[in-house]
C-alpha cells in the first residue's frame, strides 16, 4: 500500500483543477497541464485539496496512486511556481548565448552546436557560461536541461563541460610516471 497517494496535495490560490474519469487538468499563473489516470486510480478534490485512491484494494494499483499522485502534485506546482533548472559551462571559450528560438552553444567543437527551445519552455542566459531553463513541466524542463548537459558531459580529470549548478563532479588523479 502506497504511503505516498495517501497525502493529500493541497492547491495553492490560483490554480484550477478539472478532474473527470480519466483525466486530470491543471490550470495556473504559469500556464496549463493534463495527464492521464491509471483506469485503476481516482480523484477527487475536496475544497481544495486532492486526495487520490484507488477503485480496488491491490499492490499494483496502490503503485499506480503514488505515481499519480507524484505527477498531479508536480503538475500543480509547476501551474502555481514553475520549474527552473540552471546548467554551468567549465572550460576555457566555453560559451552560450540565444539568438532568437535557439541556443547556441560554442564548447570546443569545430562548430556551435545549435538547439531549438521547445513550445512552452523558456531558456535564459545570464552570462555566457550560464543557462537557466524554466517551465511549468518538471518532465520537460528536465529533458531539456540533460539534453543541453549531454552536448558536453563534465570529464572527471579537468572537470570541463556542462554541469548542473548543483552537482559535484568527482575528480580522478592523473597517472603518475614511475
Amino acid at each position: 500500500m502506497s504511503r505516498v497517494a495517501k497525502n493529500p496535495i493541497p492547491l495553492p490560490k490560483g490554480v484550477e483543477v478539472v478532474v473527470s474519469a480519466d483525466h486530470v487538468q491543471v490550470k495556473g499563473a504559469k500556464g496549463s497541464l493534463s495527464q492521464a489516470l491509471h483506469r485503476d486510480v481516482e480523484v477527487s478534490n475536496d475544497a481544495g485539496t486532492l486526495r487520490i485512491g484507488v477503485r480496488e484494494e491491490t499492490t499494483a494499483a496502490w503503485a499506480q496512486a503514488g505515481t499519480a499522485r507524484a505527477l498531479i502534485s508536480n503538475m500543480v506546482k509547476g501551474c502555481s511556481e514553475g520549474f527552473a533548472r540552471t546548467l554551468d559551462l567549465v572550460g576555457v571559450g566555453y560559451r552560450v548565448q540565444m539568438k532568437g528560438p535557439v541556443l547556441s552553444i560554442a564548447v570546443g567543437y569545430s562548430h556551435p552546436v545549435e538547439m531549438a527551445v521547445p513550445e512552452g519552455l523558456q531558456v535564459e542566459t545570464p552570462t555566457q557560461t550560464q543557462v537557466v531553463v524554466r517551465g511549468a513541466d518538471r518532465q520537460r524542463v528536465g529533458q531539456l536541461a540533460a539534453n543541453i548537459r549531454a552536448v558536453r558531459p563534465p570529464e572527471p580529470y579537468k572537470g570541463k563541460g556542462i554541469r548542473y549548478s548543483d552537482e559535484v563532479v568527482v575528480r580522478k588523479e592523473t597517472k603518475k610516471k614511475k
